[in-house]
């Protein structure tokens, strides 16, 4: 298989959006590789017969689903069951789900990430189901004599209707197994759902809040070491020299040496210290001298990143998407704009810092973690200990967290090189102070937004986005590809409504490593592209949901506005009060959020309320989708309004949570949500609501104060 480390961000969207196309009935077709049977009759056995990739049911007629992707907090492990679930006919509260091991060619993509999981597998998910449940109703109907069309399934039982007789499941199972596969199964409409769209409690809350489920930090295995890791604190940096007389005077150190980790194109260096705890591990750590060649590479500072991206705006930039002839028509317009808006450098900030068991023995490695993409880990660990990919097992625990971070291979390899030089199992810890100022960050950017307005509508519009690529860091990779996330986060409509547009990123080179976070560029772009958006509604002198409705046309956009409209009164709306819009568009869903906010008694400024409609076509649990949007509104009010990673020296300067600050629950204002119902191709949840809110917010700020916000963060206490 390729390499992973050269996959770019561009395609890994592709990769995990469209691996439902590349499915057929349970099983997947790689490029250049060999189509595996959905049924394996061969497998009965006492643990039970796989009906397929996700389904196993054994004898007694108990069930197990398989989720092929990973859980973070998401809801892939109630998602994706459910929808199997639906057309298998089986009771949810009956069913166990277990996690898939990494296997592109039985799984496809599992890659957790561009809000996939749902849309990009629902289909296949559906369908193998829908199989299962056919080849157990025509082991009945072989059984019974009698045609299968008489046959149905509810509840783990088949059912003949002109008899009333009936089978379990796992009376079935094995000579369900032996049939051949349907070429094509029913699927159920829409209204006959039973499970699909309904907000079933999650079948991982339970062992959430009792401590049953297994975290990464949670898994042990038996004569298992522990490594905590002194890395450079710059990030290209290596080791000079280190001083371990004291670190192995430490009673439970077992050994020190110098470690790399991949990270891109370049390799991170540090000094590992392994122990029989992690106690003994850290206070190795501590006692450990090393001393760093910090030389041969720049020593960035925050000032310095914003001060090269604003110059760079001045570059031309490498064109991502054109219509018309922005120059002439922005020459013009009969009012124009020029505008620069700011947004920061985030961490990821998990709740579970990173951390991976790794146990290399001979030609064999097993790993276990809070792993977002397994079949990306198998396929670079594979490559890079020049072993079989079926030698590769890669384990998924629960993520407490991961936002994109958990979907790199450094963590991981850097343990598999730790285990294999102790040759034993090793699980690597990294401490809140490693998972902050270690990066990799979400990119900081500054965009420059320009536009004409004629007759009260714009006729010309162009974007410039000084930014680092994610795209540009892989050794050899090539460095006059734009950016094609410059437009991520505008909705699709105003390139139909807009006759003249001009979009173009200036990759700004720094060395700072950089990754996905949170719906990746758009929680930056869209702070830019609706603020400016309101700005221009604003110069055109046009309500803001009016100016914006004259620009989104198609009945998705209409509709959510109208939806928006209703639940704000945006009609009625008090003077004394600020109300703030934006929409915006990515992973295939479109979301529209309202903000309202006013001034307390004590002239400190509150954001009374947050209004979110999401449209996200087809969908199957509303009380996750619900949880994902509150979870990410709150995620962008902190990114808005509370924390940023900022660099000097060449190194991180927010170590913790003492000063990189999130918001508290009474910082959480009340939301309002809502989903719209229609028959669209689904589109993500876990992400698309995170970018309109700062643009809504900041929006809102200006119809109370008159104060324009283009930088981010800003604080609440001192507008």
């Amino acid at each position: 298989m390729n390499s992973v480390k050269n996959i770019s961000r561009r395609k890994f969207i592709t990769l995990s959006s469209l691996s439902g196309a590349a499915f057929t009935l349970g099983f997947y077709f790689p490029a250049a590789a060999k189509t595996a049977s959905i049924l394996t009759g061969d497998n009965a056995d006492e643990k039970g017969i796989e009906l397929s990739s996700w389904i196993t049911i054994d004898k007694s007629g108990n069930v197990t689903l398989i989720n092929h992707r990973s859980e973070m907090g998401q809801g892939s492990f109630q998602s994706v069951p459910q929808i199997i679930a639906e057309e298998l006919e089986v009771d949810l509260n009956k069913v166990k789900t277990v996690f898939a091991p990494g296997n592109s060619k039985k799984y496809g993509s599992q890659i957790t990430g561009g809000s996939s999981t749902v849309r990009g597998s629902y289909k296949t998910l559906l369908r193998t189901g829908a199989t299962a449940r056919e080849m157990l109703i025509a082991a009945a109907a072989k059984q019974w004599n009698v045609p299968a069309m008489e046959c149905y399934a509810e509840k783990g039982t088949v059912m003949h209707r002109p008899t009333g007789r009936s089978a379990g499941y796992g009376t079935l199972v094995e000579e369900a197994a032996k049939l051949p596969i349907p070429k094509k199964v029913q699927l159920k409409e829409r209204k006959d759902y039973k499970i699909i769209g309904q907000p079933l409690p999650r079948q991982d809350t339970p062992s959430k809040t009792n401590g049953k489920a297994e975290f990464g930090l949670d898994k042990k295995l038996p004569g298992m070491l522990y490594a905590v890791v002194e890395r450079n604190p710059r990030f290209m940096g290596k080791v000079k020299s280190f001083d371990d007389v004291a670190t192995r005077a430490i009673p439970g150190v077992k050994n020190v040496f110098k470690v790399e980790m991949p990270v891109f194109g370049f390799t991170r260096e540090g000094v590992v210290v392994v122990a029989e705890s992690i106690w003994a591990a850290m206070q190795g750590r501590k006692a450990l001298k090393v001393e760093w060649n910090d030389e041969g590479f720049e020593h960035i500072s925050t000032d310095q990143l914003y001060t090269r991206m604003k110059e760079d705006l001045k570059k031309p930039g490498l064109s991502q998407r054109t219509g018309g002839n922005f120059e002439e028509r922005f020459q013009k317009a009969g009012k124009k704009l020029e505008l620069v808006y700011e947004t920061p450098y985030e961490t990821h900030s998990c709740m579970e810092p990173l951390n991976c068991i790794a146990n290399v023995e001979g030609d064999k490695c097993e790993i276990w973690g809070p792993i977002q993409g397994p079949d990306w880990i198998q396929s670079d660990v594979s490559e890079r200990l020049k072993i079989p990919l079926e030698n590769v097992t890669v384990n998924m625990t629960f993520l407490g967290g991961g936002f994109g971070r958990k979907a790199f291979t450094d963590y991981t390899f850097e343990a598999v090189l730790i285990s294999k030089e102790m040759k034993a199992p090793v699980q690597v810890v990294w401490t809140r102070e490693d998972d902050m100022t270690q990066g990799p960050f979400r990119p900081g950017a500054v965009y420059e937004c320009k536009a004409g307005v004629n007759d009260g509508r714009i006729n010309a519009l162009q974007v410039k986005m000084a930014s680092q690529n994610m795209d540009h860091q892989d050794a050899g990779s090539d460095k006059l590809k734009f950016n094609s996330s410059t437009t991520e986060g505008f909705a699709e409509a105003y390139f139909e409504s807009i006759p003249h547009y001009s979009f173009a990123d200036i990759p700004t080179e720094a060395p700072i490593p950089v990754m996905w976070w949170r719906s990746v560029y758009s929680s930056t772009n869209g702070f830019a592209f609706e603020s400016f958006i309101d700005e221009l509604a604003h110069a055109a002198e046009k309500d803001p949901i009016e100016f914006r409705r004259s620009h989104l046309w198609g009945e998705r956009y209409q509709a959510i506005l109208d939806k928006l409209e209703e639940m704000t009164g945006w009609k009625s709306r008090s003077k004394n009060n600020g109300w703030g819009v934006a929409i915006t568009e990515c992973f295939k869903t479109i979301v529209g959020e309202a903000v309202k906010v006013s001034r307390k008694a004590d002239g400190k400024l509150s954001i009374d309320k947050v209004f979110a409609v999401m449209d996200c076509g087809w969908y199957v649990n509303p009380d996750i989708i619900k949880a994902q949007i509150e979870g990410s509104i709150v995620m962008a009010l902190g990114a808005a309004t509370t924390h940023e990673t900022h660099f000097a020296d060449g190194k991180a300067v927010e170590k913790n949570f003492n000063v990189y600050k999130m918001p508290m629950i009474n910082d959480i204002p009340a939301m309002e949500i809502h989903i719209m119902d229609n028959d669209e191709k689904p589109g993500g949840a876990g992400e698309p609501a995170l970018p309109p809110f700062a643009p809504a917010l900041c929006n809102a700020i200006f119809d109370l104060t008159g104060k324009r916000i283009r930088k981010l963060p800003f604080k609440l206490e001192e507008v």
